[in-house]
């Protein structure tokens, strides 16, 4: 089945009918996919031989390499972009060298049956955008604590107690000692629980008020309640906008920081 625009697709085709498709698709920079019986030789860094079994290979328009087993999601053999290829048909099958002159390494796959060859144009102007970790949001927090509410001053972060490290301990505006607990995504009522094994150890003195701010995109039903039982706080904070308050601290300068 052909696009001439798009994309080539052989089911299960020879390796002779497979050698031209892929050696254009490489050429002209596509996504080639193949899903096949191989083999793979590298030899390089290290030398090691993959026996035969039948895999998924993706040669990427960058020049990149990798094999893919029917299992697990790392590759079990790759090579870097930048790679060349050579592709020939030979007496053990079709060959598909990727090497380095560079670095001196090379991986040789023998391809000795094919179920599947595709060459796709493939277009990606998509911007990735990766929100921030628990680490991350606490930082942000540390950077601008009025994200938590006015007035709100940080004064430790990992503070180390017997059941873990409290991720942030401050005081808010009328000086009140508050725990401070983060999470990344939905926090649910072990979340709550964790919060609490803290203020059992923080809140031991009975004359001083302690707050407890649990800190997530948002709280499941049970854990709410639960919050509200022991008196705890909900704040609500999404880790996109931790995420956006981090690319303003990349970029303001020291100086800023400087007390005049």
């Amino acid at each position: 089945m052909e696009s001439p625009q798009r994309q080539t697709i052989l089911e299960n085709p020879s390796l002779s009918e497979a050698e031209n498709v892929i050696k254009s698709g490489i050429s002209r920079h596509r996504t080639v996919v193949i899903a096949g019986e191989c083999t793979v030789d590298y030899d390089g860094r290290a030398s090691s031989k993959l026996e035969t079994g039948e895999r998924l290979v993706i040669f990427k328009p960058d020049g990149s390499a990798l094999v893919h087993r029917p299992k697990d999601y790392s590759p079990v053999n790759w090579q870097p972009s930048g790679s060349i290829f050579h592709t020939k048909l030979g007496k053990d099958g079709l060959v598909v060298r990727v090497f380095r002159r560079k670095e001196r390494e090379s991986m040789v796959i023998t391809f000795t049956g094919l179920q599947l060859v595709s060459v796709l144009d493939l277009v990606d102007k998509g911007e990735f955008n990766l929100y921030a970790s628990e680490k991350e949001m606490q930082e942000a927090l540390l950077f601008k604590p009025d994200m938590l509410e006015p007035g709100f001053r940080p004064m430790t972060k990992e503070m180390a107690v017997d059941p873990g490290f409290i991720d942030i301990i401050g005081y808010d505006s009328e000086g009140t000692l508050t725990v401070v607990e983060i999470k990344r995504v939905k926090a649910n009522k072990k979340a709550v629980e964790q919060l609490k094994k803290y203020m059992d150890v923080i809140d031991l003195d009975e004359k001083r008020t302690v707050r407890a701010i649990l800190v997530a995109p948002e709280i499941t039903d049970n854990g709410l309640d639960l919050l509200k039982e022991l008196g705890y706080e909900f704040k609500a904070l999404s880790p996109q906008k931790c995420s956006d308050v981090l690319k303003q601290k990349k970029g303001t300068p020291l100086t800023a920081f400087f007390e005049p």
